[in-house]
Formats: C-alpha cells, structure tokens, sequence
C-alpha cells in the first residue's frame, strides 16, 4: 500500500482528531465546502434547467425550425410556400425529427362590444401536434380540425381572453383586411385557453383552423404557408438544422426558433456567464477555505512533521500526507453539499414551490434540470483543482527543521 496514502487516512480518521484544537478549522472548511458544492449544483441544475424550459416553450408554439416561402418575409401574412420544392418526405423521415405540421398565418383584428386588439390567426390543419401544444392549455379544449369541414373553434391566449373579457364558450367577432377591398368578418368560437408566458406569443396568437387563412388568401384547399418542424432534442438544434436547409429548396428558407426569437435567445445566454461566475466564485471559496485548513494542520502538526523527517520521509511525502489529509477532510463537505442540493432540486421538481414573474423570466415556476453527471463533475473538479491549489502551501513542510519541530513540541 502506499506510504503516504495509509499515513493520511490513518490521521484522518483517528479518533484522536476529535479533541484537537483544530477541529473547529476543519468544521468551518467542511462547511464551507458544503456551501460550495450546494450552491454550485443548485445554480447549475437551475441555469440548464431554465435554458430548455424557455427554448423548449418557444420552440414548442412555433417549432423548432420553421420553413416559409422567402416572399414572407417577416410578415405577419403568410405568402404561398412553394411545396413542390420542399423534400418533405426525407424532413419527415429524418431520425432527428419527431414531427411536421403545416400552418399559414394572417393578421386581424379581434372585436367585442368593449374592446379590440391586433392578433396574428395561426392556421393549422388535421397533423396539428396537439400532444405538444397540451402542456400550454390552462382551460377548456384542443378543436379536432379536419380538411373536409372548416370549424369556427379557436384556441385564445389567456391573456387577450382576459383583455377582451372573454371566455371558454364565449364567441368575438374578428375582421380581416384585404387590399383595396371591404374588411372580411368571421364570428369565432373560443374552444380553451393558452399560455405559454413568452410576452411575444401571449400577447397576439391565436390557433385556428387553416382553411380561413387558405380562403382568406384565395388558395386553393392545398396551399400552406410554411411548416413546423420539430425536432426530437432541443440541444441538437444547430446539428439538425443544416439537414433540413438541404431539403426545402430555393424559393423557400428555413429558421430556427433562436432566430425567430433572438431577443429572448440573446436573454437566455446570460445565463451562461451567470452561471460559470457563480461556480468560479464558489471554487474560489473551496480553494481558500481548504488551503486554510491545511495551513492550520501543518502548524498543529509541526511535531508530527518533524518526527516523519526524523525517520526518513521526504518533503514530498509528508507534502502528499497532507494533501491527501486535507482532500479527505473535502469528502463529508462534498457528501453532504450535494445531498442538499438534491434534496432541494427535487423538492421543486415536484412540488413547484417556487414560483416566478413570468413576465420578467418567461417562465411561472423556477425550472431545474438535474443531471447527476454533472454532480458528479462538479465534486470532481473541486477536489482535483484543490489538490493542485493546495501544492504551493504545502511547500511550507520543507522549511521545518526536524530538530526544531521536536523543540518546539
């Protein structure tokens, strides 16, 4: 076995340690790294968590890529997509894509007895994924659409059902303008309620049924003015979405939801820097909590040292005896930083206790994503990266002299 690892564990976890002096040193360093390691985890889960929630919720509404004809432009209207030249077959059979469905959009203008406000009418059709879109539904139903019978049921937001003063059941009047022409009414029914809590979405859409936008436009039954596609993991975005550009032809192009959403995207990437200062900052307490423990070991311990010398043990034995010494006195910090920072974690898995602004954050409920790979990097690297910190301080060892360490005792 090697020497100076038996040596460190036996120091360790000697019953000895108990009634020494520094054990109130060792305390504060242990709970010191339990901190470290609590907050680092807790920030990590809740950054990553916070990232996929939002993408996934904006990618979720407007899917993942979207493809439109390049006449769109950013227009609220949706030109004629040239379908002739999208390879939708190999989209559809692409591994990474989990499903396609077809939209069009048009602008409009909601109108009831005490209000009225601009909206965007999004046009979908009978491949409507509604499974996915069931996770933004906070009341009533998801209408069944079909291509042989147009329907008059719409999905509101919640939040322009509650500026319109409108209700699951309730029925608005929206009217369409067309160039040089009278405005287009159409009396709709409100089917359900949604709310995604993205400001950019809740704030002017509504689901409907594509066959107003294709008689709207005066398409024919077959016209669409873009697809959803959306793909199996949100993470491999950038890796899927040169493919599908390959298959959608010249008169068309295709963006992806970070695009479609820059501002929000551009938000979401702070969270990067917030989270790696936070984990820098918490390393950063580890390393001088630790290194002050081994400094206070070395100076109890100079009797200890001197008789190690005294026997034949090098500098650079006695350097790793401490080392090894001050890791293992890590471990109970580290076991117990990560039990509470899962305990935590999955507590608000659960139970949602903490709640947010959604207005600010864009999302209701604190997002955490718990990854124990990650965990276990994190508690890795701190004791790795402690280990070379501690190597300058330990050089303290090779300044004792023998003679005078057993003096001194």
């Amino acid at each position: 076995m090697n020497f100076t690892w038996f040596i460190s564990k036996k120091i360790a976890f000697a019953k000895s340690n108990k009634k020494n002096l520094s054990q109130i040193i060792i305390r504060i360093g242990q709970t010191a790294v339990a901190i470290g390691i609590l907050v680092s985890v807790v920030t990590l889960a809740i950054g990553l968590g916070s990232k996929k929630a939002i993408k996934q919720k904006m990618s979720d509404f407007n899917g993942h890529i979207t493809i439109r004809s390049y006449d769109s432009n950013n227009s609220f209207n949706s030109s004629k997509l040239n379908k002739n030249s999208v390879q939708f077959a190999k989209i559809k059979a692409d591994e990474d894509v989990a499903n396609v469905q077809q939209y069009a959009t048009r602008s409009g203008i909601i109108r009831t007895e005490q209000s009225f406000a601009g909206v965007i009418f999004k046009g979908v059709s009978v491949d409507f994924d509604s499974v996915r879109f069931e996770e933004f539904m906070v009341k009533g139903k998801i209408p069944k659409y079909s291509k042989n019978e147009g329907s008059n049921e719409v999905i509101l937001s919640e939040k322009i059902a509650k500026e319109m003063k409108l209700n699951v059941d309730s029925s608005f009047v929206m009217f369409f303008v067309r160039d040089n022409e009278t405005p287009i009414y159409r009396r709709f029914h409100v089917a359900g309620l949604f709310r995604t809590d993205i400001k950019q979405i809740d704030d002017v859409f509504l689901i409907g049924d594509i066959q107003h936008v294709q008689k709207l436009n005066r398409w024919n039954a077959g016209d669409i003015g873009g697809y959803d596609v959306f793909i199996r993991d949100i993470e491999d975005l950038d890796k899927v979405f040169p493919t599908i550009e390959n298959y959608i032809g010249y008169n068309n192009f295709a963006e992806k939801a970070t695009t479609t959403f820059a501002q929000i995207n551009d938000w979401i990437q702070i969270y990067d820097k917030n989270v790696m200062l936070i984990l820098t900052l918490m390393l950063v307490v580890v390393i001088i909590n630790i290194v002050m423990v081994l400094l206070i070991l070395i100076i109890e311990r100079t009797n200890s040292i001197g008789m190690f010398k005294t026997m034949g043990a090098s500098n650079k034995q006695i350097r790793k005896i401490f080392i090894y010494y001050t890791l293992f006195i890590m471990l109970p910090g580290i076991f117990i930083g990560n039990t509470l920072a899962l305990a935590l974690l999955y507590t608000q898995k659960y139970f949602k206790i903490i709640t947010l602004n959604p207005d600010n954050y864009y999302v209701s409920i604190v997002p955490v994503y718990i990854n124990l790979l990650y965990i276990l990097l994190i508690s890795t690297a701190s004791i790795v990266i402690s280990g070379f910190a501690l190597l300058l301080p330990s050089y303290m060892i090779s300044k004792i002299s023998p003679i005078k360490a057993i003096k001194f005792q």
